[in-house]
């Protein structure tokens, strides 16, 4: 388990360079009292390891900016991929107040690193939302301008890479226009190099119940592709919550890279106790392992990595078994 005894830890992104595993994680400091408060003392950590389970810490990625910029409140939660030509990009989120008001605007930047430790930012914003798709804060309908999270990948068939971006619809979905806990969707970029970006028009509809969709990752399954997101469950639509669901980890199926994806079908994956779960390879089993941040146990933030989960299917139902209980004792 991987956890700071000066701050919180919570979502985090995962790459292997092929002998090491780097995490790079968001955290804030524990002197703040009120966990609610870290969002905007956020900074972009990072740990390596060798199995997935003992991690150092090393020397932090990113810091918010200077004003005015782009992420002068806030970096937040981003993804790393490897340019054909040796250097590696991490793409994040960058946020910026509204002035007079607790709200924030989210745009997407990136910056290029040679080693995975020294970071240089590349002037920003790259992405930011197009009012031809994708809602903005001045529609009235949400807390802030959900544009964020950008989880990036190269195209199966070779053209170039695609984002997919956390979103909301500039349009309400066609079962109740008025819903604005259903404008959730699976926001979209392309790019050729990974400077220059194209944004495009979401990869979903809006209607599958949710306000938005946290932290996508698309993972292939023994032989299954998926699609992962998080939600919190007073995000979602009426509907949802009367069930009695809770805040935690979804996956979907996906019938390509670029969907369609089984939103309205998603099954929860974890419970409040688990937030922003990622999967990756074990380099040595060659087996799909799942880590989460502790979110919440007995009502209370936690702010610490997990141990890594064995992943299987059971039927249709994707599970996980752990290696540890929270607590950190062996099973």
């Amino acid at each position: 388990m991987f956890r700071l005894p000066e701050a919180w830890v919570w979502d985090f992104w995962l790459v292997d360079d092929g002998s090491e595993y780097h995490m790079f994680f968001l955290y804030a400091s524990r002197a703040l009292r009120d966990p609610d408060a870290r969002h905007y003392r956020a900074s972009v950590g990072h740990a390596v390891s060798s199995d997935l389970v003992h991690w150092e810490r090393v020397t932090d990625a990113l810091v918010r900016s200077d004003a005015p910029a782009f992420d002068e409140l806030a970096t937040w939660t981003g993804s790393v991929v490897r340019h054909p030509d040796g250097r590696w990009f991490m793409f994040y989120t960058g946020s910026t107040a509204v002035p007079g008001t607790a709200a924030n605007i989210q745009t997407i930047g990136y910056a290029v690193s040679s080693d995975l430790l020294v970071w240089d930012k590349a002037p920003g914003p790259v992405l930011a939302a197009d009012p031809r798709w994708y809602e903005r804060y001045s529609d009235g309908h949400w807390h802030d301008e959900a544009f964020r999270d950008p989880w990036v990948f190269a195209d199966p068939d070779g053209d170039g890479w695609h984002m997919l971006i956390t979103a909301r619809s500039a349009v309400g979905p066609a079962v109740d226009p008025s819903d604005t806990f259903d404008r959730g969707v699976v926001g979209h970029s392309w790019s050729a190099d990974l400077e220059n970006w194209e944004l495009r028009p979401p990869l979903s509809s809006p209607g599958a119940g949710f306000g938005q969709l946290e932290v996508f990752q698309l993972v292939e399954i023994d032989g299954r592709q998926v699609l992962v997101f998080n939600c919190q469950a007073a995000e979602m639509t009426a509907a949802r919550r009367a069930t009695g669901i809770t805040p935690g980890v979804w996956v979907a199926s996906a019938e390509s890279a670029l969907g369609p994806y089984g939103l309205a079908d998603a099954q929860q994956l974890t419970d409040d106790q688990l937030y922003v779960g990622k999967f990756i390879r074990d380099r040595e089993t060659g087996e799909t392992k799942f880590l989460a941040f502790v979110n919440k146990v007995d009502g209370e933030f936690v702010g610490e990595i997990t141990d890594p989960y064995a992943v299987s299917w059971e039927g249709d139902l994707l599970v996980l078994t752990p290696a540890r209980d929270i607590a950190g004792v062996a099973r």
